[in-house]
């Protein structure tokens, strides 16, 4: 399909998709705004939803430079922050200060190096706003930010949800359709490979296929000396991965460089493109481009 093309009928999915003819079950507006939802994604080829089962772990700065290294992949990729109550993605990519931007087809997307990008964080007057909201509430905000965003082409769309298994990563998984799968990030030691499984468990509920598990902060090479301690243990998440019968996608080890990435606005692997943990974050990116071809 040409990258320019925006008419469902020259999608690749054209010929499965889901919004052929109302169904017997839906009222007019539902069928409309699954309409909407559909004419939005088709032109979005894979769909990667990162999970936690706790917070903590690193999750959304393994989900931003993830990003980058499938677009250094020669991707088009774009990344989804759903996480309303706690957005870093907009600080992580020094994109504190930005708006949304309204044209004829949608929000347009904020741009880091050729990411396209939407938070919640895009829409605080202040930084530190605290959104109050229930449900339903996040739910619509969620959907806004797939359906009335213009995306575009994109051969990767890649979902910062917010730890656990609660309201926003069920609406993803619901709003998004066929999803190529979840991406579980995890710390070695086993109070976080409780909750792990626990997001495991409920991407097999809801029949989501899972393109594996990658264990974050695994390990800290010292500078000075080259010596490698299990500041976290190691191990835990490849073990975990054998045990519920799911990939192991790799170890991100520890670098205090990622923190002062983070907070600069200039992710790890843009940032310090040479080093162990780079090369591990553009490994791991390489399994899922595997997996989601699955």
């Amino acid at each position: 399909m040409d990258k320019g093309e925006s008419s469902c009928s020259s999608c690749s999915k054209e010929s499965t998709c889901s919004a052929k003819g109302q169904k017997p079950e839906e009222s007019p507006e539902q069928y409309q705004q699954r309409l909407e939802i559909e004419s939005r994604l088709c032109r979005i080829q894979n769909k990667v939803l990162v999970m936690s089962g706790k917070g903590g772990v690193g999750k959304s700065s393994t989900a931003v430079n993830l990003s980058i290294a499938l677009m250094q992949e020669e991707n088009a990729v774009g990344l989804l922050d759903v996480d309303i109550h706690g957005p870093s993605v907009p600080k992580m990519l020094g994109l504190d200060n930005h708006r949304p931007v309204a044209a004829e087809e949608g929000m347009i997307p904020a741009n880091y190096l050729g990411l396209r990008t939407m938070s919640i964080g895009f829409m605080l007057e202040n930084p530190s706003d605290a959104l109050i909201w229930r449900g339903p509430v996040k739910a619509g905000v969620i959907q806004q930010m797939i359906v009335d965003v213009d995306w575009g082409y994109l051969d990767y769309l890649v979902v910062d949800c917010p730890p656990g298994t609660g309201d926003e990563p069920l609406t993803v998984a619901q709003f998004l359709g066929e999803v190529n799968g979840a991406v579980i990030v995890t710390t070695p030691q086993d109070v976080a490979l409780l909750d792990v499984s626990k997001s495991i468990t409920f991407c097999r509920q809801l029949g989501m296929p899972i393109l594996g598990i990658i264990e974050n902060m695994s390990g800290f090479v010292c500078p000075k000396c080259g010596e490698v301690v299990d500041i976290f243990k190691s191990g835990g998440g490849e073990k975990l991965a054998a045990e519920m019968g799911v990939p192991f996608l790799g170890r991100i080890p520890v670098d205090g460089a990622m923190v002062e990435a983070g907070d600069s606005g200039k992710p790890y692997i843009v940032a310090h493109p040479d080093t162990e943990t780079a090369d591990a974050f553009r490994s791991v990116a390489r399994g899922i481009i595997a997996a989601a071809k699955k």
